[in-house]
């Protein structure tokens, strides 16, 4: 072997030692400088850079008999292809035991030991010059080791990376993604371990990684060492903060999500090695790192994604394992490479997938992709019982492994017990497109071999598999044909998971935020039972209530977090187009559904005409529970810093009423006109379009409840079947309330929008408000295609058809 230096350290190391990133051949060295300017943390350590794995195999003439093996192989013969991949992998293990090679890992350990310490242990990681490239993730094809001690231990290591390039793996993946096998070269890194054994670790995306949404950091993170994160062993923490207010100096916490981390890998008790125990349920029940943390990560992953960008000359989403060790508390960088799928999707157009019918739900876990797939199941408990999987199989198993990509393939969708969105099968399954759920619990006892499901992942964070073959709606739309009018035209959201994914489609923001999907799905409890727990008479109700506060030194303070972080979800999706909150409108029937929530609601014949909406915020009954509303919305504005959240109160019945709310809101740090808050007003009872110019003098706008004011203007219960054919927002006398509210409103000078289907359904409606000069109009997200089209044909023919002059 020729006498040359192929050690470099990190501090050093030119891009094209190792890998490239961006399509750009710039210096890692620089980036390494950068980090540490910026305070993020990368421990020490060295590479030994593409040549030596080269002139290795240049030296024991091992280039013809690698042309032998592969140059006409079928990677479809899985046997033939399992022969030549060991044959290969022996070839080029046989090859890289030099003298000159050891020796130069032998000193670069060394003075490792002289920063660190005698026998220092240190990870042995593999980096491919095709990996990591911005069209192929290359995750998990060749090998890495953790707690590599020794010089001798760390030269076999280093071997056995050499010889992953040819695991049978990563020649399939080089053969599906047009890679020559001789084009390849091997680095390997060689980095002080991270005592994260004994604290936490975890993988951050600088994207949302299942809508491709940009404006996010996306933290994960499990006790022990991360391989746990990514092997899918573990359902991990996750965490989002929003880029664009973090960058305007709003440190906060987006959202989180607390999993399972039933497993810590740690060291082994001799030697080199890992090895996986139990964690308590104490730890389980606890996130594994704190708020201050997440954001301390949020910053590095930022400043990283900076970087490789302005290499790249364009954006680049990057993929970055952290590591918290556990000796001196502080954080650290060990692995930053491009994101390879989600980011790569064409922007020309998108596809929504939907289901056609409902079935009964057999298990539920994290969504990866937004597609649905149906078929059959295939369970499988052992490597060896992959040779029976068919195509279009849905793969069921405890979680997958790289060795398992062949059968993953051609696979219809993914369920796994155990893992996150970051887990192998996740990545894989987005790669290749098809559903996946993941952490999807006790998934191999209640789906068998041969039932026919649907795996879901179309109705948000959570991924479902139903009984059955369900059907299944498909939409592609390209956005060259989506035609968008001068009204805006906004949209209807209650459900936060959705809302990255619903942001991705044309808008004007959000003309309608329900509060109450939160609520019900992730807070459960009755505000007033979080007041005044006491006062919960049900003993069960009083248990699962404080199980779902145990972590929080109020009760209160559970139910402010959660509703402000679904809030935030939204607002974050969307910033900085609007976002009308509604604050709550449930009726006392609905309330009292809630957990604790039957003691502190009346009984009432017609809760729709009841004690709800505004009736409620100033009244002694909830005056307590509306202060955790509001502290809820003062959080997302002010901490969060989404100030594009507007408020909206809903069911005003009065003047008098309006003002008594206002001071409320006001009495609780949500004051009109400051910090640019806008209230705005349901203008859903006839008395709101009586009298309108009353009710501007309070508010900023208005939002025409289509359904409520076509309901108390035609006397007819919108619930009742048997009047439900005089329930017709078409009727004249709906016309010129229509009229009176937006002239109305544009007399004073107010937004004045409507949120309901009715602009979709009837294009007569549409072409109606259009005349009027309505300012927004707000759909359900299945119907803001057509909406925009409906009412850009009616502008159309309103500016071709001239007003009519009165006289």
């Amino acid at each position: 072997m020729p006498t040359k230096d192929y050690v470099r350290w990190f501090s050093d190391i030119r891009l094209s030692d190792v890998a490239q990133v961006g399509g750009k051949n710039a210096s890692l060295g620089e980036l390494y400088a950068t980090l540490s300017a910026e305070g993020v943390r990368v421990p020490n350590g060295f590479a030994l850079i593409a040549e030596a794995y080269r002139d290795a195999l240049t030296a024991a003439g091992a280039w013809e008999p690698l042309h032998r093996l592969f140059d006409n192989l079928d990677k479809s013969d899985v046997e033939k292809l399992a022969k030549h991949a060991a044959e290969a992998r022996d070839i080029v293990y046989r090859a890289t035991a030099t003298g000159p090679l050891r020796d130069h890992i032998d000193r670069a350990y060394r003075q490792l030991e002289t920063e660190y310490g005698a026998n220092v242990a240190v990870a042995v990681r593999s980096s491919a010059t095709a990996e990591d490239l911005p069209s192929a993730s290359f995750a998990g094809q060749h090998e890495s080791f953790l707690n590599v001690r020794g010089a001798d231990q760390v030269f076999e290591a280093c071997r056995r990376c050499f010889a992953s390039l040819f695991t049978d793996r990563a020649i399939s993946y080089r053969v599906d993604n047009g890679f020559d096998h001789f084009k390849v070269w091997l680095s390997v890194g060689v980095m002080k371990m991270v005592r994260s054994d004994r604290a936490a670790s975890g993988v951050i995306f600088t994207l949302d990684t299942e809508s491709g949404f940009r404006d996010v950091v996306f933290v994960t993170g499990v006790y022990g060492l991360g391989e746990n994160i990514v092997q899918g062993t573990v359902n991990p923490d996750e965490f989002y903060v929003h880029k664009p207010t973090f960058r305007a100096g709003r440190r906060a916490v987006l959202s989180r999500a607390l999993g399972d981390k039933q497993m810590r890998m740690i060291y082994a008790d001799t030697g080199s090695g890992v090895r996986n125990v139990p964690v308590s349920e104490d730890e389980r029940a606890r996130f594994c790192i704190s708020d201050a943390e997440v954001l301390e990560l949020a910053a590095n992953a930022i400043t990283i994604e900076d970087h490789y960008s302005r290499s790249a000359g364009h954006p680049v989403p990057m993929d970055i394992e952290w590591a918290k060790d556990g000796d001196d508390g502080l954080l650290y960088i060990i692995q930053a490479r491009p994101e390879t799928v989600v980011s790569q999707r064409a922007p020309t157009g998108f596809e929504t997938y939907a289901l056609g019918g409902s079935g009964p739900v057999l298990a539920t876990g994290r969504a990866v992709g937004e597609k649905i797939a149906a078929g059959p199941v295939r369970v499988i408990t052992d490597a060896s019982q992959l040779r029976e999987f068919k195509p279009g199989e849905i793969l069921v198993a405890q979680s997958t492994t790289p060795d398992w990509e062949p059968v993953m393939k051609i696979a219809g969708g993914i369920v796994t017990e155990r893992g996150g969105r970051t887990c192998h099968a996740a990545i894989v399954a987005r790669e290749l497109g098809i559903p996946a759920v993941v952490g999807a619990t006790d998934a191999k006892a209640v789906l068998a071999t041969g039932v026919m499901v649907t795996v879901c992942c179309a109705e948000g964070d959570i991924g479902r598999v139903y009984q059955g073959a369900l059907p299944i709606k498909k939409t592609h739309v390209e956005l060259s044909e989506v035609k968008r009018p001068r009204t805006e035209i906004m949209l209807n959201l209650g459900n936060p998971e959705l809302a990255f994914r619903t942001a991705m489609i044309p808008n004007d923001g959000v003309g309608l935020a329900r509060m109450e999907f939160i609520i019900n799905e992730h807070i459960k409890v009755h505000p007033m039972a979080l007041v005044d727990p006491e006062k919960v008479a049900s003993a069960e109700a009083r248990a699962e209530i404080a199980r779902l506060v145990r972590n929080y030194a109020r009760p209160a303070d559970y139910f402010i977090e959660k509703l402000s972080e679904g809030v935030g979800a939204i607002g974050a999706a969307f910033y900085p187009k609007p976002v009308i909150v509604r604050l709550s409108d449930f009726k006392t029937n609905e309330y009292a559904r809630l957990l604790g929530g039957e003691g502190f609601e009346p009984h009432e014949e017609n809760p729709m005409l009841g004690f709800r909406g505004a009736a409620r915020y100033a009244h002694p009954a909830y005056a307590e529970g509306f202060a955790l509303e509001c502290a809820a919305l003062r959080r997302v504005r002010e901490d969060m810093g989404l100030t594009n959240v507007r408020i909206m109160v809903p069911f005003c019945r009065r003047v008098e009423e309006a003002r008594r709310v206002l001071d409320a809101m006001a009495g609780h740090g949500l004051k009109r006109g400051e910090n640019g808050l806008e209230i705005y007003v349901m203008c859903e009872i006839p008395n709101n379009v009586i009298q309108i110019d009353a009710f501007a003098e309070l508010f900023d706008g208005f939002s025409i409840g289509s359904n409520d004011l076509t309901q108390l203007t035609l006397g007819v219960d919108r619930d009742s079947e048997i009047v439900a054919f005089d329930f017709d927002e078409r009727d004249p006398g709906m016309l010129e309330m229509f009229r009176l509210a937006v002239t109305g409103a544009k007399r004073n000078g107010r937004h004045i929008g409507i949120c309901g289907e009715a602009p979709a359904n009837y294009p007569e409606v549409a072409r109606f408000l259009t005349e009027l000069g309505i300012d927004s109009i707000s759909v359900n997200p299945s119907s803001i295609l057509r909406t925009m089209q409906v009412v850009s044909d009616a502008e159309n023919a309103v500016a071709a058809t001239p007003p009519k002059v009165a006289g």
